[in-house]
């Protein structure tokens, strides 16, 4: 599977029905790059996920590309939801993208338990967090 933009993600997300929803997350996650173990540290983990998250930049300012990983299927689809958004931008066109409102759409708080949405908002923290250090 090749990178899909999230408007593309979203046209497959609508047509399907919530068990589908969840497959499609699942091959999103899937199709993630893989992230070597050897970058699955303590300094790469993701505080406040229900499950563990890890994620790696690489490049620079003028273009940031992050490795991702999860121990949990459909938390590994959630990670490619959210670097769907910012995948390969620079740190200034992260920072001004509305991630969240990307996100809205897909409607995961009622799709999705809470537990597998609650790191969310950490996972995007981190990816701003990197941006922001690499614009200054």
């Amino acid at each position: 599977m090749t990178a899909q933009s999230i408007d593309e993600i979203l046209s497959d997300y609508e047509l399907l029905e919530a068990d589908d929803r969840y497959r499609l997350l699942i091959d999103l996650g899937r199709a993630l790059e893989p992230m070597p173990d050897a970058l699955k540290t303590d300094a790469t983990l993701v505080r406040g996920c229900s499950a563990s998250v890890w994620v790696y930049p690489t490049g620079g300012a003028d273009r940031l590309h992050f490795l991702a990983d999860s121990n949990a299927a459909i938390t590994k689809g959630i990670i490619a939801l959210v670097l769907a958004t910012v995948q390969d931008e620079s740190a200034t066109g992260i920072l001004a993208a509305d991630i969240e409102g990307a996100l809205v759409p897909f409607d995961l708080g009622n799709q999705l338990s809470s537990n597998r949405t609650q790191g969310i908002p950490n996972m995007i923290a981190l990816i701003r967090q990197t941006a922001e250090r690499l614009s200054q």
